[in-house]
């Protein structure tokens, strides 16, 4: 599953990718080398109801039901991810996956292969975009408690593409990525069950990079640069699987 992303971009470089005229919380969007989902940190997203402005949104998605703190805060712990193919049938995603989407901009994430009984760690990015758009479903929560709103989402994932099924090989699934063409399609509300199915198709394996990274990753401050850095294991020849 899609659980650890990066998003090292500058807000003003998102601001002209995505061409927004408005900024919220700008104090909130920060570069970001890696972020662990369950952090539910502050993300930058573009929303159907407010295409022409980037904001920032918690990730983990806390259904508008949710009837206490404590609901929520257990909730968000399985709504980080949300599979396309079912989101129909979950309770937590019906009404978001039919109304609510969102880009959910990345530079790169990170998934593990396992081998042998050991996991490696890989970062994959785009050859082509140094910034691309994940799908995503947002919702808006209000604290019973505080009265505070709380806007989270959640990233799709679906089947993965040959490299994605290689690397992540224990459950072969991988982010819904856009083509740069259909983001606006996915921005567009009321989707249905039939039209949604267009964005289940795995992205393009010749389209992305990937390669192995250290175990700095799995380290409390591993929100840094060299983070993304090429790492080569002895262990095995990763020329040997791209």
């Amino acid at each position: 599953m899609c659980y650890h992303n990066s998003q090292k971009a500058k807000t003003e470089q998102l601001a002209e990718r995505y061409k927004v005229k408005k900024i919220k919380d700008p104090e909130k969007i920060k570069p970001v080398y890696h972020a662990n989902a369950f952090g539910f940190r502050p993300w930058p997203v573009i929303t159907d109801a407010e295409p022409d402005t980037l904001q920032a949104m918690q990730w983990g998605l806390i259904p508008a039901w949710a009837r206490s703190h404590e609901e929520a805060m257990k909730l968000r712990t399985n709504t980080l991810n949300a599979r396309i193919e079912t989101i129909f049938e979950k309770p937590s995603f019906r009404e978001a996956s039919q109304t609510r989407h969102c880009l959910v901009p990345s530079t790169g994430f990170f998934e593990w292969q396992t081998l042998n009984g050991k996991k490696y760690p890989y970062f994959i990015y785009l050859k082509n975009e140094e910034i691309f758009s994940m799908a995503g479903i947002w919702e808006t929560w209000t604290d019973k408690q505080s009265g505070e709103p709380q806007h989270t989402f959640s990233i799709l994932t679906t089947e993965a593409n040959p490299l994605m099924a290689r690397i992540h090989n224990s459950k072969q699934r991988m982010p819904v990525i856009l083509p740069k063409e259909a983001e606006s399609e996915w921005l567009h509300k009321g989707f249905s069950e039939t039209t949604i199915d267009a964005f289940t198709k795995p992205f393009d394996e010749k389209k992305m990079v990937a390669y192995t990274v250290s175990r700095l990753i799995s380290e409390k401050n591993s929100d840094t640069p060299e983070v993304q850095k090429p790492y080569n294991y002895p262990e095995f020849m990763q020329t040997s699987l791209f």
